[in-house]
Protein backbone atom coordinates (compact mmCIF):
# COMPACT_ATOMS: atom_id res chain seq x y z
CA UNK A 1 0.00 0.00 0.00
CA UNK A 2 2.77 2.10 0.67
CA UNK A 3 4.02 1.64 -2.75
CA UNK A 4 1.06 2.36 -4.48
CA UNK A 5 0.71 5.52 -2.60
CA UNK A 6 4.16 6.75 -3.60
CA UNK A 7 3.84 5.70 -6.89
CA UNK A 8 -0.07 7.71 -7.17
CA UNK A 9 2.16 10.73 -5.20
CA UNK A 10 5.11 11.26 -7.87
CA UNK A 11 2.56 10.90 -10.92
CA UNK A 12 3.23 10.07 -14.21
CA UNK A 13 7.17 9.40 -15.27
CA UNK A 14 8.15 9.97 -18.39
CA UNK A 15 10.37 6.81 -19.86
CA UNK A 16 11.06 7.55 -23.53
CA UNK A 17 10.58 10.36 -26.21
CA UNK A 18 9.03 9.36 -29.27
CA UNK A 19 6.34 9.63 -32.09
CA UNK A 20 3.99 7.95 -29.74
CA UNK A 21 2.03 9.32 -26.26
CA UNK A 22 3.40 8.84 -23.31
CA UNK A 23 3.06 6.14 -20.73
CA UNK A 24 2.23 6.87 -17.46
CA UNK A 25 2.59 4.57 -14.58
CA UNK A 26 -0.67 3.98 -12.29
CA UNK A 27 -1.35 2.79 -9.12
CA UNK A 28 -1.92 -0.56 -10.58
CA UNK A 29 1.28 -0.91 -12.44
CA UNK A 30 4.61 -2.03 -11.27
CA UNK A 31 7.52 -0.21 -12.31
CA UNK A 32 9.54 -2.40 -14.87
CA UNK A 33 12.87 -2.95 -13.26
CA UNK A 34 14.15 -3.08 -16.86
CA UNK A 35 13.02 0.92 -17.43
CA UNK A 36 15.93 2.96 -18.68
CA UNK A 37 17.51 5.08 -16.08
CA UNK A 38 18.05 8.66 -16.58
CA UNK A 39 21.44 9.86 -17.21
CA UNK A 40 23.02 11.74 -14.67
CA UNK A 41 24.27 14.46 -17.12
CA UNK A 42 21.49 15.64 -19.41
CA UNK A 43 22.96 15.36 -23.27
CA UNK A 44 22.31 18.70 -24.27
CA UNK A 45 25.69 19.60 -21.88
CA UNK A 46 27.46 17.09 -23.98
CA UNK A 47 26.61 18.57 -27.05
CA UNK A 48 27.22 22.25 -25.68
CA UNK A 49 30.72 20.72 -24.50
CA UNK A 50 31.57 19.55 -28.48
CA UNK A 51 30.10 22.95 -29.73
CA UNK A 52 32.22 24.74 -27.47
CA UNK A 53 35.49 22.87 -28.26
CA UNK A 54 34.52 23.25 -32.11
CA UNK A 55 34.23 27.01 -31.63
CA UNK A 56 37.81 26.85 -29.67
CA UNK A 57 39.03 25.51 -33.11
CA UNK A 58 37.46 27.75 -35.34
CA UNK A 59 38.68 30.84 -33.71
CA UNK A 60 41.86 29.60 -34.28
CA UNK A 61 42.93 31.28 -37.51
CA UNK A 62 40.41 34.07 -36.73
CA UNK A 63 42.64 34.99 -34.08
CA UNK A 64 45.61 35.07 -36.14
CA UNK A 65 45.58 38.09 -38.81
CA UNK A 66 46.42 40.86 -36.24
CA UNK A 67 49.62 38.88 -35.24
CA UNK A 68 50.90 38.62 -38.69
CA UNK A 69 50.11 41.78 -40.66
CA UNK A 70 53.90 42.93 -39.64
CA UNK A 71 55.67 39.64 -40.55
CA UNK A 72 54.07 40.20 -43.99
CA UNK A 73 54.44 43.41 -44.13
CA UNK A 74 58.32 42.59 -43.53
CA UNK A 75 58.31 39.70 -45.83
CA UNK A 76 56.52 40.50 -48.93
CA UNK A 77 56.27 44.35 -48.63
CA UNK A 78 52.80 44.35 -49.01
CA UNK A 79 50.90 47.64 -47.43
CA UNK A 80 49.04 47.28 -44.14
CA UNK A 81 46.36 48.42 -46.05
CA UNK A 82 46.27 45.89 -48.62
CA UNK A 83 46.77 43.50 -45.85
CA UNK A 84 43.80 44.34 -44.13
CA UNK A 85 41.91 44.11 -46.87
CA UNK A 86 41.97 40.20 -47.00
CA UNK A 87 41.49 40.69 -43.38
CA UNK A 88 37.81 42.92 -44.31
CA UNK A 89 36.95 39.67 -46.82
CA UNK A 90 37.47 37.26 -44.28
CA UNK A 91 35.32 39.43 -41.89
CA UNK A 92 32.72 40.00 -44.28
CA UNK A 93 32.35 36.56 -45.50
CA UNK A 94 32.50 35.31 -41.67
CA UNK A 95 29.46 37.39 -40.94
CA UNK A 96 27.13 37.25 -44.13
CA UNK A 97 27.84 33.65 -44.70
CA UNK A 98 26.18 33.13 -41.32
CA UNK A 99 22.45 33.87 -41.95
CA UNK A 100 22.32 30.96 -45.16
CA UNK A 101 24.83 28.51 -42.78
CA UNK A 102 21.84 29.08 -39.79
CA UNK A 103 19.05 28.03 -42.72
CA UNK A 104 21.34 25.35 -43.52
CA UNK A 105 22.18 23.83 -40.77
CA UNK A 106 18.33 23.27 -40.08
CA UNK A 107 17.79 21.73 -43.39
CA UNK A 108 20.90 19.57 -44.04
CA UNK A 109 21.93 19.02 -40.08
CA UNK A 110 24.19 20.74 -37.82
CA UNK A 111 27.29 17.86 -37.86
CA UNK A 112 27.70 18.13 -42.13
CA UNK A 113 27.64 22.10 -42.06
CA UNK A 114 30.07 22.11 -39.16
CA UNK A 115 32.49 19.46 -40.83
CA UNK A 116 32.56 21.22 -44.10
CA UNK A 117 33.24 24.48 -42.71
CA UNK A 118 36.38 23.07 -40.17
CA UNK A 119 37.80 21.75 -43.13
CA UNK A 120 37.54 25.27 -45.15
CA UNK A 121 39.35 27.02 -42.13
CA UNK A 122 42.06 23.75 -42.58
CA UNK A 123 42.54 23.92 -46.21
CA UNK A 124 42.74 27.93 -46.18
CA UNK A 125 44.77 28.32 -43.66
CA UNK A 126 47.24 24.84 -45.03
CA UNK A 127 47.74 26.93 -48.35
CA UNK A 128 48.73 30.39 -47.15
CA UNK A 129 52.35 28.84 -46.95
CA UNK A 130 53.22 28.67 -50.63
CA UNK A 131 51.53 31.80 -51.31
CA UNK A 132 53.40 34.69 -52.84
CA UNK A 133 50.95 37.85 -53.98
CA UNK A 134 48.21 39.23 -52.60
CA UNK A 135 45.55 37.72 -54.74
CA UNK A 136 46.47 34.04 -52.80
CA UNK A 137 46.43 35.64 -49.60
CA UNK A 138 42.61 37.27 -50.39
CA UNK A 139 41.69 33.92 -51.89
CA UNK A 140 42.98 31.10 -49.11
CA UNK A 141 42.78 34.23 -45.91
CA UNK A 142 39.79 35.69 -47.18
CA UNK A 143 37.68 33.69 -49.12
CA UNK A 144 38.37 30.08 -47.88
CA UNK A 145 38.99 30.74 -44.22
CA UNK A 146 35.95 33.17 -44.30
CA UNK A 147 33.68 31.02 -45.46
CA UNK A 148 34.48 28.18 -43.00
CA UNK A 149 34.27 30.68 -40.20
CA UNK A 150 31.13 31.93 -40.58
CA UNK A 151 29.22 28.67 -41.12
CA UNK A 152 30.47 28.69 -37.40
CA UNK A 153 29.84 32.08 -36.28
CA UNK A 154 27.96 33.13 -33.83
CA UNK A 155 24.78 31.96 -34.78
CA UNK A 156 26.25 28.07 -34.80
CA UNK A 157 26.09 29.16 -30.76
CA UNK A 158 22.38 30.46 -31.13
CA UNK A 159 21.25 27.11 -32.71
CA UNK A 160 22.69 25.13 -30.23
CA UNK A 161 21.28 27.11 -27.61
CA UNK A 162 18.09 26.83 -29.08
CA UNK A 163 17.41 23.81 -29.67
CA UNK A 164 19.05 21.98 -26.96
CA UNK A 165 18.33 24.06 -24.18
CA UNK A 166 14.89 25.92 -22.81
CA UNK A 167 16.41 26.50 -18.94
CA UNK A 168 19.76 28.41 -18.94
CA UNK A 169 19.56 28.82 -22.82
CA UNK A 170 21.43 32.50 -21.71
CA UNK A 171 24.03 31.50 -19.80
CA UNK A 172 24.68 28.67 -22.71
CA UNK A 173 24.61 31.25 -25.43
CA UNK A 174 27.36 33.01 -23.14
CA UNK A 175 29.37 30.22 -22.60
CA UNK A 176 29.26 29.35 -26.17
CA UNK A 177 29.89 33.05 -27.37
CA UNK A 178 33.56 32.66 -25.26
CA UNK A 179 34.29 29.68 -27.41
CA UNK A 180 36.03 32.11 -29.73
CA UNK A 181 38.08 34.42 -26.93
CA UNK A 182 39.03 31.03 -25.48
CA UNK A 183 40.32 29.92 -28.87
CA UNK A 184 42.31 33.21 -28.85
CA UNK A 185 43.44 32.14 -25.16
CA UNK A 186 44.76 28.96 -26.88
CA UNK A 187 46.37 30.10 -30.06
CA UNK A 188 47.57 33.96 -29.54
CA UNK A 189 50.34 33.27 -27.22
CA UNK A 190 51.36 30.43 -29.30
CA UNK A 191 51.13 31.68 -33.04
CA UNK A 192 52.77 34.87 -31.56
CA UNK A 193 55.73 32.52 -30.37
CA UNK A 194 55.76 30.61 -33.28
CA UNK A 195 56.36 33.91 -35.35
CA UNK A 196 58.79 35.52 -33.46
CA UNK A 197 60.61 31.59 -34.03
CA UNK A 198 59.84 29.86 -37.01
CA UNK A 199 57.84 32.56 -38.94
CA UNK A 200 54.39 32.70 -39.74
CA UNK A 201 54.29 29.77 -41.74
CA UNK A 202 54.30 27.36 -38.70
CA UNK A 203 51.78 29.27 -37.12
CA UNK A 204 49.51 28.91 -40.25
CA UNK A 205 50.19 25.18 -40.37
CA UNK A 206 49.85 24.69 -36.39
CA UNK A 207 46.31 26.46 -36.57
CA UNK A 208 45.21 24.22 -40.30
CA UNK A 209 45.86 20.97 -38.28
CA UNK A 210 43.93 22.08 -34.96
CA UNK A 211 41.17 22.88 -37.32
CA UNK A 212 41.62 20.25 -38.51
CA UNK A 213 41.20 17.78 -35.66
CA UNK A 214 38.16 19.09 -34.34
CA UNK A 215 36.56 17.01 -36.86
CA UNK A 216 36.40 13.48 -35.78
CA UNK A 217 35.37 14.77 -32.49
CA UNK A 218 31.94 16.69 -33.90
CA UNK A 219 31.51 13.21 -35.84
CA UNK A 220 31.77 11.26 -33.06
CA UNK A 221 29.45 13.67 -30.60
CA UNK A 222 27.73 15.96 -32.00
CA UNK A 223 24.01 15.74 -32.82
CA UNK A 224 21.70 17.78 -34.31
CA UNK A 225 18.77 17.85 -32.25
CA UNK A 226 17.23 16.25 -28.70
CA UNK A 227 15.12 13.95 -30.15
CA UNK A 228 18.05 12.23 -31.95
CA UNK A 229 18.90 10.97 -28.48
CA UNK A 230 14.95 10.48 -27.69
CA UNK A 231 14.97 13.22 -24.97
CA UNK A 232 13.37 16.70 -24.35
CA UNK A 233 15.92 19.99 -24.68
CA UNK A 234 17.19 20.58 -20.96
CA UNK A 235 14.26 22.40 -18.74
CA UNK A 236 11.28 21.62 -21.06
CA UNK A 237 8.67 20.12 -19.45
CA UNK A 238 5.43 17.66 -20.15
CA UNK A 239 4.05 19.91 -22.29
CA UNK A 240 6.95 20.82 -24.81
CA UNK A 241 6.35 20.21 -28.52
CA UNK A 242 9.31 19.15 -31.01
CA UNK A 243 9.23 22.46 -33.63
CA UNK A 244 8.15 21.09 -37.18
CA UNK A 245 11.53 20.28 -39.61
CA UNK A 246 12.40 23.06 -41.32
CA UNK A 247 10.82 23.63 -45.06
CA UNK A 248 12.86 22.86 -48.47
CA UNK A 249 14.42 26.34 -49.38
CA UNK A 250 16.97 27.07 -46.63
CA UNK A 251 18.87 30.32 -49.04
CA UNK A 252 14.92 31.13 -49.53
CA UNK A 253 14.12 31.14 -46.04
CA UNK A 254 17.17 33.24 -45.08
CA UNK A 255 16.40 35.78 -47.75
CA UNK A 256 12.56 36.02 -46.65
CA UNK A 257 13.74 36.53 -42.97
CA UNK A 258 15.68 39.19 -43.64
CA UNK A 259 13.18 40.69 -46.06
CA UNK A 260 10.66 40.49 -43.25
CA UNK A 261 12.82 41.97 -40.58
CA UNK A 262 13.70 44.64 -42.78
CA UNK A 263 10.91 46.15 -42.39
CA UNK A 264 10.62 46.88 -38.80
CA UNK A 265 12.73 49.72 -36.87
CA UNK A 266 13.76 47.16 -34.32
CA UNK A 267 16.08 45.29 -36.86
CA UNK A 268 18.00 48.08 -38.24
CA UNK A 269 18.89 49.60 -34.45
CA UNK A 270 20.00 46.16 -34.21
CA UNK A 271 21.91 45.84 -36.87
CA UNK A 272 23.37 49.17 -36.61
CA UNK A 273 24.81 49.03 -33.13
CA UNK A 274 25.82 44.98 -33.75
CA UNK A 275 27.90 46.67 -36.56
CA UNK A 276 29.39 49.41 -34.63
CA UNK A 277 30.14 45.87 -32.01
CA UNK A 278 32.03 44.44 -35.13
CA UNK A 279 34.19 47.26 -35.51
CA UNK A 280 35.01 48.24 -31.99
CA UNK A 281 36.18 44.09 -31.64
CA UNK A 282 36.77 42.24 -34.40
CA UNK A 283 37.48 44.80 -37.34
CA UNK A 284 39.96 46.61 -34.59
CA UNK A 285 41.24 45.58 -31.48
CA UNK A 286 40.90 42.09 -33.04
CA UNK A 287 42.90 42.84 -36.59
CA UNK A 288 45.29 46.23 -35.25
CA UNK A 289 46.33 46.08 -31.86
CA UNK A 290 48.61 43.98 -31.95
CA UNK A 291 50.51 45.91 -34.97
CA UNK A 292 49.53 49.40 -32.82
CA UNK A 293 51.05 47.84 -29.75
CA UNK A 294 54.24 46.82 -31.87
CA UNK A 295 54.47 50.07 -33.34
CA UNK A 296 55.25 51.79 -29.61
CA UNK A 297 57.94 48.97 -29.42
CA UNK A 298 56.29 46.10 -27.52
CA UNK A 299 57.21 42.71 -28.70
CA UNK A 300 54.59 40.85 -30.74
CA UNK A 301 54.50 37.93 -28.07
CA UNK A 302 54.05 40.15 -25.47
CA UNK A 303 51.10 42.10 -27.29
CA UNK A 304 49.92 38.86 -28.75
CA UNK A 305 49.61 37.50 -25.15
CA UNK A 306 47.43 40.67 -24.15
CA UNK A 307 45.18 40.50 -26.55
CA UNK A 308 45.10 36.63 -25.69
CA UNK A 309 44.52 38.05 -21.65
CA UNK A 310 41.38 39.90 -23.70
CA UNK A 311 39.95 36.66 -24.22
CA UNK A 312 40.26 34.98 -20.88
CA UNK A 313 38.24 38.10 -19.34
CA UNK A 314 36.20 37.86 -22.41
CA UNK A 315 35.37 34.20 -21.66
CA UNK A 316 34.15 35.71 -17.67
CA UNK A 317 32.38 38.22 -19.03
CA UNK A 318 30.27 36.49 -21.42
CA UNK A 319 29.52 33.85 -19.33
CA UNK A 320 28.73 36.75 -16.93
CA UNK A 321 26.56 38.78 -19.88
CA UNK A 322 24.29 35.64 -20.61
CA UNK A 323 23.43 35.57 -16.84
CA UNK A 324 22.69 38.89 -16.75
CA UNK A 325 20.38 38.49 -19.65
CA UNK A 326 18.22 36.18 -18.07
CA UNK A 327 17.50 38.31 -15.33
CA UNK A 328 17.67 42.02 -16.89
CA UNK A 329 16.50 44.09 -19.39
CA UNK A 330 19.01 43.29 -22.82
CA UNK A 331 18.53 46.87 -23.83
CA UNK A 332 19.83 48.57 -21.04
CA UNK A 333 22.71 45.51 -20.57
CA UNK A 334 23.82 46.44 -23.98
CA UNK A 335 23.50 50.96 -23.49
CA UNK A 336 26.18 49.78 -20.28
CA UNK A 337 28.48 47.42 -22.46
CA UNK A 338 28.49 50.22 -25.44
CA UNK A 339 29.20 53.10 -23.32
CA UNK A 340 31.40 51.80 -21.25
CA UNK A 341 33.41 50.35 -24.21
CA UNK A 342 33.70 53.64 -26.24
CA UNK A 343 34.74 55.44 -23.22
CA UNK A 344 37.81 52.87 -22.52
CA UNK A 345 38.94 53.54 -26.57
CA UNK A 346 39.19 57.14 -25.79
CA UNK A 347 41.63 56.25 -23.37
CA UNK A 348 44.08 53.77 -25.31
CA UNK A 349 46.08 55.61 -27.03
CA UNK A 350 47.72 57.06 -24.21
CA UNK A 351 47.93 53.39 -22.82
CA UNK A 352 50.16 52.03 -25.26
CA UNK A 353 53.89 51.79 -24.25
CA UNK A 354 57.37 49.23 -25.15
CA UNK A 355 56.25 47.00 -22.11
CA UNK A 356 53.46 46.43 -20.12
CA UNK A 357 51.97 48.52 -17.16
CA UNK A 358 49.25 48.71 -14.61
CA UNK A 359 47.01 50.86 -16.94
CA UNK A 360 47.79 48.94 -20.01
CA UNK A 361 46.46 46.10 -17.92
CA UNK A 362 43.32 47.46 -16.32
CA UNK A 363 42.24 48.46 -19.90
CA UNK A 364 43.02 44.55 -21.10
CA UNK A 365 40.74 43.35 -18.33
CA UNK A 366 37.71 45.83 -18.57
CA UNK A 367 38.14 45.48 -23.07
CA UNK A 368 37.65 41.84 -22.21
CA UNK A 369 34.90 41.52 -19.48
CA UNK A 370 33.18 43.96 -22.27
CA UNK A 371 34.35 42.20 -25.91
CA UNK A 372 31.32 39.69 -26.88
CA UNK A 373 28.75 40.74 -23.54
CA UNK A 374 27.19 42.04 -26.20
CA UNK A 375 25.77 38.98 -27.70
CA UNK A 376 23.46 37.21 -25.18
CA UNK A 377 21.55 40.35 -24.66
CA UNK A 378 21.28 40.96 -28.74
CA UNK A 379 20.29 37.17 -29.05
CA UNK A 380 17.40 37.69 -26.82
CA UNK A 381 16.30 40.73 -28.37
CA UNK A 382 16.42 38.84 -31.78
CA UNK A 383 14.20 36.01 -30.29
CA UNK A 384 11.60 38.59 -28.19
CA UNK A 385 10.67 40.47 -31.55
CA UNK A 386 11.42 38.09 -34.18
CA UNK A 387 10.03 34.68 -32.72
CA UNK A 388 11.21 31.54 -34.44
CA UNK A 389 12.57 33.38 -37.06
CA UNK A 390 14.97 34.81 -34.23
CA UNK A 391 18.31 32.59 -34.77
CA UNK A 392 17.90 33.41 -38.87
CA UNK A 393 17.65 37.01 -38.05
CA UNK A 394 20.35 37.43 -35.56
CA UNK A 395 22.49 35.90 -38.95
CA UNK A 396 21.79 38.67 -40.51
CA UNK A 397 22.51 41.14 -37.34
CA UNK A 398 25.51 39.00 -37.11
CA UNK A 399 26.09 40.17 -40.78
CA UNK A 400 26.01 43.71 -40.19
CA UNK A 401 28.59 43.13 -37.32
CA UNK A 402 30.85 41.71 -39.57
CA UNK A 403 30.34 44.37 -41.99
CA UNK A 404 31.21 47.08 -39.78
CA UNK A 405 34.65 44.71 -38.37
CA UNK A 406 35.24 44.24 -42.37
CA UNK A 407 35.27 48.16 -43.00
CA UNK A 408 37.10 49.62 -39.73
CA UNK A 409 39.82 46.47 -40.47
CA UNK A 410 40.58 48.04 -43.77
CA UNK A 411 40.01 51.60 -43.09
CA UNK A 412 42.09 51.37 -39.78
CA UNK A 413 44.84 50.04 -41.76
CA UNK A 414 44.66 52.55 -44.29
CA UNK A 415 45.07 55.54 -41.77
CA UNK A 416 48.01 53.61 -40.27
CA UNK A 417 49.55 53.93 -43.87
CA UNK A 418 48.33 57.42 -44.42
CA UNK A 419 48.88 58.84 -41.26
CA UNK A 420 51.39 56.88 -39.65
CA UNK A 421 49.67 55.96 -36.38
CA UNK A 422 46.51 54.31 -35.47
CA UNK A 423 44.92 56.92 -32.93
CA UNK A 424 42.68 58.18 -35.36
CA UNK A 425 41.05 55.03 -35.78
CA UNK A 426 40.68 54.28 -31.82
CA UNK A 427 39.18 57.58 -30.85
CA UNK A 428 36.61 57.41 -33.92
CA UNK A 429 35.67 54.01 -32.50
CA UNK A 430 35.34 54.97 -29.08
CA UNK A 431 32.51 58.12 -30.50
CA UNK A 432 31.01 54.99 -32.17
CA UNK A 433 30.05 53.40 -29.11
CA UNK A 434 28.48 56.34 -27.96
CA UNK A 435 26.20 56.13 -30.97
CA UNK A 436 25.50 52.47 -30.32
CA UNK A 437 24.84 53.21 -26.87
CA UNK A 438 21.95 55.57 -27.62
CA UNK A 439 20.51 53.22 -30.81
CA UNK A 440 19.87 50.38 -28.72
CA UNK A 441 17.67 52.09 -26.28
CA UNK A 442 15.39 52.99 -28.97
CA UNK A 443 14.84 49.36 -29.34
CA UNK A 444 11.16 48.10 -27.49
CA UNK A 445 11.59 46.56 -24.57
CA UNK A 446 10.40 42.95 -22.93
CA UNK A 447 7.12 41.62 -24.08
CA UNK A 448 7.36 43.48 -27.68
CA UNK A 449 5.46 41.64 -30.10
CA UNK A 450 6.59 39.24 -32.67
CA UNK A 451 7.54 41.46 -35.83
CA UNK A 452 7.58 39.02 -38.26
CA UNK A 453 4.35 38.02 -37.68
CA UNK A 454 2.38 40.91 -36.46
CA UNK A 455 0.83 43.79 -38.45
CA UNK A 456 2.27 46.80 -39.63
CA UNK A 457 2.34 49.72 -37.21
CA UNK A 458 -0.13 52.08 -38.72
CA UNK A 459 2.26 54.82 -37.12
Amino acid sequence: MARSLHIAAIGPLVVRMSGRQDRGVTQTEQPSTTSPVAPRVHPAWWVALVAFLVLIGAAGFRATPGVLIDPLHDEFGWSRGSISFAVSVNLLLYGFTAPFATALMERYGIRRVVCGALVLISTGSGLTVWMDSQWQLVLCWGVLVGLGAGSMALAFSATIAGRWFVARRGLVTGVLTAGGAAGNLVFLPVVGLLVEGPGWRAAAVAVSLCALAVVPLVIWLLRDRPEDLGVRPYGAGDDYVTPPEAPPGAARRAVGALVSAARTRVFWLLAASFAICGASTNGLIGTHFVPGAHEHGMPVPVAASLLALIGVFDLIGTVFSGWLTDRYDPRRLLAVYYALRGLSLLFLPALFADSVHPSMLFFVIFYGLDWVATVPPTIALCREHFGEEGGVVFGWVLASHQLGAAVVAFGAGLIRDVTGSYDLAWTSAGVLCAVAAVSVMLVGGRGGKNLLRAEPSSS
